[in-house]
């Protein structure tokens, strides 16, 4: 897999110095995104991702990528998928009701296998919500949002180090599998200060979308030989189709069944079965743990000071820390059902989504919620006095 110092060798003086900085996780965000070679933006402006699109405008000029304000989410994501089409990776980043906005757009880039990439920066709701403050209710309709069948692949930054690495991976998830992969941030962590290293040039490896290499009279656009087709670029000298309806290999709209059953069961296929591969998650405290808090985003660090109280007072708790919530590791969850542990606890800002996540695969372990009304994340006292409750009950 090629590096940033092999992919970017002419540019390597125009981007962020290897080393340790202090970023906000926005900013980290996006200078993530440039490392792994975005040289496109399009978005709208929206509390609280605004500092990514700000940031974008100022550095995309300076490494030869283009920024463009357009003139709402739908026609930012548009112009997204249009722009990768023409071979340039490219993102927008966006805010709750801006998310909603897009939902539509995540179904048509899933189903024409365009690499994307979409930062949320979760904020309180529903609909306008409270503006500049925390929000985590956009973790079920990051992957259900649209129609059909798709999968998506979306992670769940904790700090702006992870804001950086986790753009990254995003970048290169979506040229490897050729979906929309989603950067689920939010509001804390997008204004955080923290210490981020970023490594050296030939330690980050970069992932460009897999390339045709037949003839272009041999080329099938959505060549199901494949489980990832070969994609070629607009311009290049291929017949290039993207086609939002059921299409054949060759991208000509059908209604015929088995082209139907093969496209729908490959665009989910290529996901699901590379899902132990794509999958992260952190376990904290949890090799002897009762009782699991699964808890993710700015919220697990108000869950880890808990564990330490917990701790101090004679509970055997742990964390299971989701970095993915798509694809969700499940089977972190069986295992740990099957290991004896009594309740799963989900500790999350809404009024249970992980919750139902987790419930499907804890194996009858009861699961619990501890919720918490957006605006404000739930301090480690709140957890404690909770979790006492939730254990006792």
């Amino acid at each position: 897999m090629p590096t940033v110092a092999e992919l970017y060798k002419k540019d390597l003086d125009k981007l962020i110095k290897p080393g340790i900085h202090f970023l906000d996780g926005n900013t980290a965000t996006a200078e993530g995104a440039i490392t792994a070679g975005c040289r496109f933006y399009a978005g709208y402006p929206i509390t609280p991702s605004n500092e990514i699109a700000e940031y974008m405008s100022y550095r995309l000029p300076q490494v030869g990528g283009k920024f463009i304000q357009m003139e709402d989410e739908i026609g930012s994501i548009m112009a997204v998928l249009g722009a990768s089409a023409a071979g340039v990776k490219s993102m927008t980043a966006t805010s709750g009701p801006g998310f909603s906005l897009m939902q539509e757009e995540i179904g048509l880039g899933s189903m024409m296998e365009i690499p994307a990439v979409i930062v949320d920066v979760m904020r309180a709701g529903p609909s306008t919500g409270i503006p500049t403050l925390i929000g985590q209710g956009d973790v079920l309709q990051a992957k259900y949002g649209s129609h059909g069948d798709y999968e998506v692949v979306a992670y769940l930054p904790a700090n702006p180090q992870e804001a950086f690495d986790f753009t990254i991976k995003a970048f290169n998830a979506a040229e490897k599998y050729r979906v929309v992969a989603i950067v689920l941030s939010d509001q804390l962590v997008g204004h955080m200060y923290g210490k981020v290293r970023v490594p050296e040039y030939d330690e980050i490896e970069i992932v460009e979308r897999p390339k045709p290499t037949v003839p272009p009279d041999q080329y099938l656009p959505y060549d199901s030989r494949y489980l990832v087709p070969p994609m070629a670029i607009a311009g290049a000298g291929y017949r290039v189709n993207n086609e939002s309806l059921t299409h054949t290999d060759k991208g000509y709209p059908t209604t015929d069944r088995d082209a139907s059953f093969k496209l729908v069961m490959r665009l989910v296929r290529k996901i699901r079965e590379n899902e132990r591969e794509i999958a992260e998650w952190e376990e904290y405290m949890l090799d002897d743990a009762e009782y699991v808090l699964v808890s993710y985003g700015s919220t697990s660090g108000s869950v880890r000071r808990a564990i330490k109280i917990l701790r101090a007072q004679g509970y055997r708790v742990g964390m299971l820390r989701p970095k993915t919530a798509w694809p969700f590791p499940g089977w972190v969850v069986e295992n740990l059902a099957s290991r004896g542990v009594q309740k799963f606890i989900t500790v999350e800002v809404n009024m249970g989504k992980m919750f139902h996540v987790v419930k499907e695969f804890s194996r009858g372990v009861p699961v619990e919620h501890i919720p918490y009304a957006p605006g404000y994340i739930p301090d480690p006292d709140y957890v404690v006095n909770n979790v006492v409750k939730v254990i006792g009950r």
